[in-house]
């Protein structure tokens, strides 16, 4: 089953069953007005919405066109979002580029911190920053949204509370997070609203590629139409999302609609090293933030720049035929404010 979240005059949009190949939707305000309605009652509202995907699939019912631009965040907006580095290849780069060791520890303690969930951005809607300056970057991550979580939750009843999938584009602001860092209290400013994909999916809708904890499968990014990723979501994971729902309520319970991010999606190259550009027959990056770490191991210093007003970042995923599961994420950096609109 595939959801998505329609945009309409109210915060929270309307939510919508759409068809496995993303073409068409329908209005699921019969069963649950909005996304997180149904997960506060999913064991009754999870299997009304699969009849009506169902039908929707047969053509049962009547139906309107699918359009990515109209989509929200699947939760526009949550009351958790809880980002973990599941991939320690990307924190061992990025630590490395501001001058950080890493500790020990970060293999087998997994990584998380709290981010702000108030206001997502839509896959289609501009990323809208205050200046340049702040190092714009993007994170190509996947994430899954829970049922409730108890507090001290084992491996599996993580496992089992894992309800759907998405994508993720977690804007990061590289030049702001090493002050921050340095007062010891984490990310606020470095992390503005992320971006999720058009769908969120349940775990079935991803077949074989779905282990229960990790999607196997090639998460495509590109920049301003080129590919500049592929790192596969299955390999390099060092945590799963049953190890990282488990890590984030061992002191506190979550609430339905709590959002887990994978961290930036990162391989290593096959010896071992840092993974190499598309370009030179690597698997690229999820965000520039690594591809300029390995440029300064290289060349002695970075050369590729941060995101730059009108770059435009694409993040997808793909099933074995080729047909995009999630819908994409495609996004243009823009000024806060727009001079062609002005201050309104």
């Amino acid at each position: 089953m595939k959801l998505a979240t329609l945009k309409d005059r109210t915060r929270d949009g309307q939510l919508v069953v759409v068809s496995r190949d993303l073409t068409r939707c329908v209005s699921a305000r019969p069963i649950a007005a909005t996304l997180q309605a149904a997960l506060d009652d999913w064991a009754h509202v999870g299997p009304r919405l699969a009849d009506l995907a169902h039908d929707l699939e047969l053509g049962a019912l009547p139906s309107q066109r699918f359009h990515e631009h109209d989509a929200l965040s699947p939760l526009p907006r949550a009351y958790q979002w809880a980002d973990g580095s599941a991939y320690v290849n990307h924190v061992a780069l990025v630590r490395r580029a501001r001058g950080a060791e890493m500790p020990e520890s970060f293999w087998t303690d997994p990584l998380v911190y709290q981010g702000g969930s108030d206001t997502f951005i839509g896959p289609r809607d501009p990323v809208r920053l205050g200046s340049e300056d702040w190092g714009i970057d993007l994170e190509a991550e996947v994430a899954v949204v829970t049922d409730d979580v108890p507090q001290g939750a084992t491996r599996e009843q993580a496992a089992a509370a894992i309800r759907l999938v998405m994508l993720v584009n977690d804007v990061s602001l590289r030049n702001l997070i090493p002050a921050e860092l340095a007062k010891g209290f984490g990310f606020f400013q470095s992390k503005p609203s992320s971006a999720f994909s058009p769908a969120a999916v349940t775990p079935d809708e991803l077949g074989p590629a779905w282990d229960g904890g990790k999607v196997r499968l090639p998460l495509l990014v590109s920049l301003n139409g080129k590919p500049f990723g592929r790192a596969d979501a299955g390999v390099d994971m060092t945590f799963d999302f049953p190890a990282l729902i488990a890590h984030a309520a061992k002191t506190r319970a979550l609430g339905a609609g709590s959002i887990i991010g994978s961290g930036t999606v990162s391989n290593r190259d096959a010896d071992g090293g840092p993974g190499k550009p598309i370009t030179e027959g690597g698997v690229g990056y999820s965000c520039l933030a690594e591809l300029r770490t390995v440029e300064t191991i290289r060349d002695g210093q970075p050369k590729t720049p941060f995101l730059r007003y009108g770059d435009t970042v694409r993040i997808e995923m793909k099933d074995a035929k080729g047909h995009s599961i999630f819908g994409a994420i495609e996004q243009t950096v823009s000024p806060l404010v727009d001079p062609a609109e002005g201050e309104a």
